[in-house]
């Protein structure tokens, strides 16, 4: 797996470059037969829909007055044509090099992922390392997985495997062997060794620090496996309708993955790269950041750029390192696991911002947001004014007193709508940590739209579902896909369709600086397309998820169905 290492930046600040011009298809197509969703306002509609040389040409009876003497027609056949979707914040060569390990996601218990990982360590006896992802850390007490279990499947080989939350990995002990770990290694300043309670460990590493102790000694990815993996992420994206993905985890060599894609041709949806900033290294990283950036503009291809910097305020919840205002409820000496020092984060935000970088820092905690929020302001007081639209992902859990700092900062809240539900995580380990009060304040959607904040919606992928439609699903009902509970779950941050489609469309076109490209619909725009079986303004709003994709146009070129 990519270890995080790097150097890299900076030129004058400025606003990220647009993408060069697509190579796009001459003829003219006409969509007819259903309902096209213009995104440009509430329940905006259209009959028709014509496109040529990759843009939008026509909508409704002037789209219909093409039909004759064009080269194709695409009867809808009673469905819903709209503006395809975007992910805001996504790990996608994560997601694709999970396609080539054991199926692990899938399993529903510590007993199915013990027996995955033995069948496929027995087709694949020379692989030296299994490494994986992802499992749900609901499945154990606490999350605190045994490395004895794993042994049981496999003992002479090291297996590590990622929880779904990428921030826990669960080792055999092997791979502990491996890392150096017994029960004198202590814990490092940015993770945790859980032990057993004679010291040794148990199997489990929190953060990244105790994490790269196994993932630094296992073997480097390959080029070639990370052009597959690029090459099934593309594949799995364009079949849930998404077009542009904010890759939100990056390093040299995963960098160097997608030029050497975009250099073969070989990227098929546009991608942003968002190179991780390392608070030991990362005055270091300033000029090879804006080396990639530049190398990126050189190569000139229409589905890559590198505009954005990445930054980890804290953890998660669910492992006890998200970053609280007032210590967890479960664990009352502790105020989690800052990643940064509240100066520190603002002095490296400001100087990413000074080189022209948006800036994209994951905060989850309510003290999490608090230090994102005050770094960006920071920033704001610093340098000159510019098109800086920095993004605060994830936005878990935001202190009251913050809300209102989103939209007068100019923050574009970035939401993972899936997780927006009570569902086994939630009600295992979240809850229990946080309390009642401060679980019912979590992902204040409706509240940060209606204080004029800009709202974008992701994935988190492959941390969570990469189909919109399940996030979808839940934005507007804050129920389980088993329909729990039957009133949703803090109801009053449920979004309308009209709103959550526009989060998954032109909230993130507004997030990657391409609102006057794509993620509306209107005579001149890019025809980035998403052709879905059903108007999910007619189905019931538990059924939205069962949606089928039918087809994905990115310029006018179809790229699936």
């Amino acid at each position: 797996m990519p270890q995080w290492t790097g150097n890299a930046a900076g030129s004058l600040r400025r606003r990220p470059s647009r993408a060069p011009r697509e190579p796009v298809i001459s003829d003219t197509t006409v969509f007819a037969g259903g309902t096209v969703w213009t995104g440009t306002g509430p329940s905006a509609t259209s009959s028709a829909i014509a496109v040529r040389d990759g843009r939008i040409v026509a909508l409704g009876a002037a789209a219909d007055a093409l039909r004759d003497g064009t080269a194709g027609v695409v009867d809808l056949e009673g469905g819903f044509v709209m503006p395809s979707f975007g992910d805001g914040h996504a790990h996608p060569l994560f997601g694709g090099l999970e396609q080539h390990g054991p199926r692990i996601k899938e399993q529903g218990s510590v007993a199915e992922i013990v027996a995955e990982v033995g069948r496929w360590a027995r087709e694949h006896p020379d692989v030296p390392w299994i490494v994986a992802g992802s499992y749900d850390p609901s499945f154990a007490p606490a999350g605190e997985f045994d490395a004895r279990w794993l042994d049981e499947a496999v003992a002479d080989r090291p297996v590590v495997l990622r929880a779904f939350d990428y921030h826990t990995v669960w080792c055999n002990s092997e791979a502990l062997r491996r890392g150096g770990i017994d029960a004198t290694t202590p814990d490092p300043p940015l993770g945790t060794i859980v032990r057993r309670d004679d010291g040794a460990p148990l199997g489990t590493l929190r953060e990244w620090h105790a994490c790269d102790l196994v993932l630094q000694a296992a073997p480097d990815v390959t080029p070639d496996v990370y052009a597959r993996a690029l090459a099934d992420a593309s594949r799995l994206y364009a079949a849930s309708g998404v077009t542009w993905v904010q890759d939100a985890w990056v390093d040299d060599t995963v960098a160097r993955a997608y030029l050497d894609a975009a250099a073969a041709d070989l990227l098929t949806l546009r991608f942003n790269l968002g190179q991780r900033a390392d608070p030991d290294h990362w005055r270091d990283q300033r000029p090879g950041f804006a080396d990639v950036r530049r190398e990126v503009e050189r190569l000139g291809h229409p589905h890559l750029t590198a505009t954005t910097v990445k930054f980890f305020a804290d953890g998660v919840i669910e492992g006890g390192t998200a970053a609280l205002l007032a210590p967890y409820d479960d664990a009352p000496g502790s105020l989690g696991m800052p990643v940064w020092s509240t100066t520190a984060l603002a002095e490296a935000v400001t100087a990413f911002d000074a080189d022209g970088f948006q800036v994209h820092i994951h905060a989850i905690g309510d003290a999490g947001v608090r230090a994102a929020l005050d770094a960006i302001e920071a920033a704001v007081r610093a340098n000159p004014s510019w098109d800086r639209r920095p993004v605060v992902a994830h936005t878990q859990l935001v202190d009251p007193a913050d809300l209102s700092r989103f939209a007068a900062l100019g923050v574009i809240a970035n939401f993972e709508p899936l997780w927006a539900q009570l569902d086994a995580l939630m009600v295992a380990l979240t809850a229990p940590r946080l309390g009642a009060e401060r679980t019912a304040l979590q992902y204040p959607m409706a509240h940060l739209l209606g204080s004029g904040a800009t709202v974008s919606f992701g994935s988190d992928w492959p941390v969570s579902s990469l189909h919109p439609l399940d996030g979808l699903q839940i934005a507007t009902t804050r129920r389980t896909f088993d329909g729990d509970p039957a009133d949703g779950w803090t109801p009053h941050e449920r979004l309308t369709l009209d709103d959550a489609m526009r989060a998954y469309t032109a909230g993130v076109a507004r997030q990657a600086f391409a609102e006057d490209t794509w993620g509306t619909l209107a005579p001149g725009r890019s025809a980035d397309l998403v052709w879905l079986a059903a108007d999910p303004f007619g189905v019931d709003p538990l059924a939205l998820r069962h949606i089928e994709v039918r087809g994905t146009w990115l310029r006018g070129t179809r790229i699936h169905g």
